[in-house]
């Protein structure tokens, strides 16, 4: 809101950069690299070493050179000619910051910092917790806030942050990482009104390193899927440069498969993000067709019989659970098989839930397949919610046949029970016709009370059962 005016903003292709900058920083100075002993850490210290002229880095991690593949990322980087520092520090204790950066030499000042450090903990929003949120946004939120307040008054030539694509257009699961990535967003573009050097790099998955390492391959996959194919570690550096090489604070190193995106928004709203980038593609019927028509699930289910109906929820479910799961249609897809059996955990579930929204139009909530554990129930599920009246219906013969069923069992020796069964279905089929005003199916006219009562308090049982299945139908 600016001025009481709303803005939405949307992804936009930056302009071509100029010459990516090479060997631009001064070989003096020093760079400070936060999470160094993780992959991306690494191999943007070896690239600024390598391509940026870096003569003098500074490595932090919390366990400093205890930490797996730091003396290996030493070593090389003392073979390329580079004088390197490690030092043990929680970038999120602002005691421990400033005593690492104190510790920089006069005659190799600190002109650069780059924050890849970050933690995931991904769930559903109504899982997280006070800890759970902490965990994740200390080591980019803190530390990030820390590194800035502590060199503001420095003469900084480089401070860019690794953000995440999750904080400009979402992810399943991480809410909590979204935020903490937005932040980032967020600062750097204080800092630049500031008149501080300040980038922030929303950065999509990477193949190699990053946090894409930390998710299991349906993760993985399901990411590919959704338009958003990883970056290779060349393609990385190369877009680290280029993103140098431009005047904005926030810039987004991504890669799109524009072409799945607009496969994807036939099924479900793309993110408001990439509107400017996808042409929409036309709405998708349950068989995977175009829908005609344009009507919702609800209207191509009303003129069908029920099995035509039953038959298209589960070809509804099926279909957007291969999708999901990466399978190559809904075939594929057993529905009686246990939604957990197939692999599916909560990011996965809602996932699920998303497609089928946008393909029914109905709110449906994320505990969706642990609520309903398979196709077949889901699918029922599903059709219960599209056409309420239908399902009541049904939900109404079972009970008759449940009924029927227990009047078999009945013991009609005794005048007793007979007499307060006749009275209460009396009573029932007089509310019946009174909430109706009249009952026309089947060709038959309209039935008074007294006529009904008339016909209960005379009929046998063959007769009772009779008159109900007339009425109701068996």
């Amino acid at each position: 809101m600016r001025r009481g005016e709303a803005f939405v903003p949307h992804l936009t292709r930056a302009a071509p950069p100029g010459e990516p900058p090479a060997g631009d920083l001064d070989g003096d100075g020093t760079v400070l690299v936060t999470g160094a002993s993780g992959a991306l850490g690494g191999l943007v210290a070896r690239h600024l070493v390598t391509e940026r002229g870096v003569r003098h880095l500074l490595l932090l991690s919390r366990r400093g050179g205890q930490a797996p593949r730091m003396a290996e990322l030493v070593a090389e980087l003392t073979d390329l000619g580079a004088g390197v520092r490690v030092a043990a520090c929680d970038v999120a204790d602002r005691d421990a910051l400033a005593a690492a950066l104190a510790d920089v030499p006069a005659e190799h000042p600190l002109i650069g910092v780059v924050h890849t450090a970050g933690v995931l903990d991904d769930g559903v929003l109504s899982s997280l917790t006070p800890d759970r949120l902490e965990a994740v946004l200390r080591p980019k939120v803190d530390a990030a806030w820390y590194l800035h307040e502590l060199t503001r008054g420095l003469d900084l030539s480089l401070f860019v942050l690794f953000s995440s694509a999750a904080g400009v257009f979402g992810g399943a699961g991480q809410a909590n990482y979204a935020a903490a990535n937005a932040f980032l967003d967020a600062l750097v573009e204080a800092r630049r009104g500031e008149g501080l050097a300040g980038q922030s790099l929303a950065w999509g998955p990477w193949a190699e390193g990053g946090m894409l390492e930390r998710l299991g391959d349906a993760d993985a996959q399901r990411m590919a899927r959704s338009g958003v194919p990883p970056l290779s570690s060349e393609q990385g550096m190369q877009l680290f440069d280029a993103a140098g090489a431009l005047p904005d604070a926030v810039l987004v190193p991504v890669r799109l498969d524009l072409a799945a995106l607009r496969r994807q928004s036939a099924g479900k709203p793309l993110p408001v993000m990439f509107r400017s980038l996808v042409r929409r593609a036309a709405p998708r019927a349950a068989d995977g067709a175009p829908a005609s028509g344009g009507g919702s699930f609800a209207d191509r289910l009303r003129p069908l019989p029920d099995a035509e109906r039953e038959r298209l929820a589960l070809q509804l479910v099926c279909d957007r659970v291969a999708e999901v799961l990466g399978h190559a249609r809904g075939a594929d897809v057993k529905p009686h098989d246990a939604f957990t059996e197939m692999g599916f955990d909560s990011l996965t579930a809602v996932e699920l839930r998303n497609r089928l929204n946008a393909e029914t139009g109905l709110r449906l909530p994320a505990t969706l397949v642990f609520d309903y554990p398979t196709p077949m129930m889901l699918a029922e599920h599903i059709l219960g919610e599209a056409a309420p009246a239908k399902a009541a219906t049904r939900s109404v013969l079972a009970e008759l046949n449940q009924l029927e069923a227990a009047f078999a069992a009945l013991d009609t020796a005794g005048e007793e029970p007979v007499a307060e069964v006749t009275a209460r279905l009396n009573a029932l089929v007089a509310k019946w016709n009174e909430s109706r005003g009249q009952n026309e199916a089947h060709g038959q006219a309209t039935v008074t009370a007294d006529d009904v009562g008339t016909t209960l308090d005379t009929a046998s049982d063959d007769e009772l059962f009779d008159f109900i299945d007339n009425r109701f139908g068996r």
